[in-house]
């Protein structure tokens, strides 16, 4: 399988937008994939400069309700007419972030999209698409988290509680005996995500391409050295498991976490094409 970055932070190619977001794209033998939409309609722009063809697009995911994931939903959904679109049951939420402000302010997914429910799939913990996707959200555990989530919020009855993330779900693909798992932001914790995977694999994924949320695009603050060092003992224990990250990861976290895992870590920047 080919996935490609159509968008993230950085952009390794000088026609290809980068933005605070994520977007990428997945080409298997059965399938036409859109995980993510990042922040706006330029991934579309990302897609034609990088020769996607996203009207092709036969399933798309959105990992989670921030905006800088579902921005661009709206103009997939203007563009291609026929996509299946995977959305977890709580994803039309009303989701905040405190600013430095202290007020609340939305980052959930953009009114536009509302027009186009009928198109919209809503997911339970999980779902089995067919042999190749397998999409999920029961996390059973919660350990690493990130402190990055204490300033997102969801509204309900007037009141801010912490965001719980029941909106976020996450993807499997399997094929020619590799498995391949997608996890946007990793806001449940990507070690949580990763044990869950291999509950329902029965072995750890042989790559992982995901947003580990070490930092806080708020604050620009980067999650405690401890923590971001015990989330690398976890990665490194998946002996033939290859990581491929950025956008929320941080690229001081990013740094910390390359001095443990070495090779097997690789930064995943907008343009950017890996082949499992």
């Amino acid at each position: 399988m080919k996935i490609t970055t159509l968008l993230e932070n950085t952009s390794c190619r000088a026609d290809v937008v980068h933005a605070h977001g994520l977007s990428q794209y997945v080409e298997t033998k059965t399938h036409k994939i859109l995980f993510d939409m990042g922040p706006g309609p330029a991934v579309l722009d990302n897609a034609r400069a990088l020769g996607v063809d996203l009207t092709l697009v036969d399933t798309a995911v959105l990992s989670h309700a921030h905006d800088d994931h579902s921005g661009g939903l709206a103009a997939f959904l203007a563009l291609n007419k026929t996509a299946k679109v995977y959305l977890g049951h709580a994803a039309m939420g009303d989701y905040y972030a405190v600013g430095k402000d202290g007020v609340p302010f939305f980052i959930g997914v953009p009114e536009e999209v509302r027009p186009f429910g009928g198109r919209l799939t809503f997911t339970e913990d999980t779902l089995t698409i067919d042999d190749t996707l397998r999409l999920f959200s029961d996390i059973k555990t919660a350990d690493y988290r990130p402190h990055a989530n204490d300033n997102l919020r969801e509204k309900k009855n007037g009141e801010y509680p912490m965001d719980t993330f029941r909106h976020e779900q996450n993807l499997l693909i399997c094929e020619d005996g590799k498995a391949v798992l997608l996890a946007g932001c990793s806001h449940q914790g990507i070690v949580n995500i990763l044990r869950r995977a291999e509950e329902l694999l029965g072995r750890s994924p042989d790559a992982v391409f995901a947003g580990f949320h070490l930092y806080s695009p708020g604050t620009g603050e980067t999650e405690p050295r401890e923590l971001v060092e015990s989330v690398g003992r976890e990665l490194l224990a998946r002996e033939h498991t290859a990581y491929y990250t950025g956008h929320c990861t941080g690229q001081d976290a990013f740094a910390i976490l390359k001095e443990q895992l070495g090779d097997r870590l690789h930064y995943m920047t907008g343009g950017g094409t890996v082949e499992i």
